[in-house]
């Protein structure tokens, strides 16, 4: 049973990191439930709540992704030791996603297979949900002994097209309004943007996550606008216009998606660089001896 809580190390003692990340992955269902408690979830309580047990199952699995890249930017590698419990912590949340949306249609199961037969963005959602099962199940130590470390890898490699049907299902039953899966899409685009620096080599230097930072953000901007012209009809060059009323306005409101994933890098290359410069201390203060010792 101790091998199982989640705030206890491999060793069985209590982690600081592992237990302040299961309180704050624990902390949305506990809000939802407080607020249904006092009634405070609107005309359609049901309906609030898929939505946002749906939300946070998007938004977690974009953080179970960000464990890898921050690990090795930010020279953190007890990181990695919080990524299964945040990949659990997803599967709960779209499990409780589905579970919520049953009760909603009050357990009337020809209603709620028409239903997803009828609407392909529920087609989408109930794809995703049967990877994220097929990785929650296969992600114990055990598994990872039967099946070998490279058939491990290779199923697990199915998050990649598991979020990408996530941002989707999330976008179409948004409708109109996908200001929340266009920043997610983004800060997705930018994770991947690290993923394939380290695949061919790129040094995370700050330089580089600058860079990546700012074209992932213009290039969410552009998908945002392609979106709203596509889907809408409306004027691609307006809504594109649009992440330029924060310096007309400047107002915080006027922020888009793209400046958010663009703040969102440049926070990360500004603590890599911080990083940089405390690893980079000791070997200063060793220069003068090592030079000494030459001499």
């Amino acid at each position: 049973m101790i091998g199982w809580l989640p705030w206890l190390d491999r060793q069985g003692r209590v982690s600081g990191l592992r237990l302040g990340v299961f309180l704050l992955v624990l902390l949305p269902a506990l809000i939802l439930a407080a607020e249904a408690w006092t009634g405070q979830l609107g005309s359609k309580p049901w309906t609030r709540a898929v939505h946002d047990t749906g939300t946070w199952a998007v938004r977690l699995l974009l953080v179970t992704l960000a464990v890898s890249p921050l690990r090795r930017i930010l020279d953190w590698g007890k990181l990695i030791g919080v990524r299964r419990m945040l990949g659990l912590s997803v599967l709960a949340y779209a499990s409780a996603h589905l579970a919520l949306y049953c009760i909603d249609l009050a357990f009337d199961w020809g209603l709620i297979l028409s239903e997803i037969v009828k609407r392909f963005y529920l087609i989408v959602g109930i794809t995703a949900l049967a990877g994220l099962v097929a990785l929650g199940m296969t992600s114990t130590d055990g598994m990872i002994r039967r099946m070998g470390a490279r058939r491990w890898q290779s199923l697990h490699n199915l998050v990649y097209p598991v979020m990408l049907l996530a941002l989707l299902h999330f976008a179409l039953q948004s409708k109109i309004d996908v200001t929340q899966p266009v920043l997610m899409s983004g800060l997705f685009g930018l994770l991947m943007v690290y993923r394939l620096l380290d695949r061919f080599k790129v040094a995370l230097t700050p330089s580089v996550l600058v860079v990546a930072a700012l074209a992932t953000g213009l290039a969410t901007a552009l998908c945002e606008t392609a979106w709203y012209a596509f889907a809408t009809g409306a004027s691609a060059w307006l809504v594109f216009q649009a992440n330029g009323d924060i310096l007309v306005y400047q107002d915080w409101a006027s922020l888009r998606p793209g400046h958010w994933v663009a703040l969102a890098g440049l926070a990360i290359a500004a603590m890599g660089a911080v990083r940089q410069r405390r690893a980079d201390r000791p070997r200063r203060g060793r220069n003068p001896e090592v030079a000494g010792a030459a001499r």
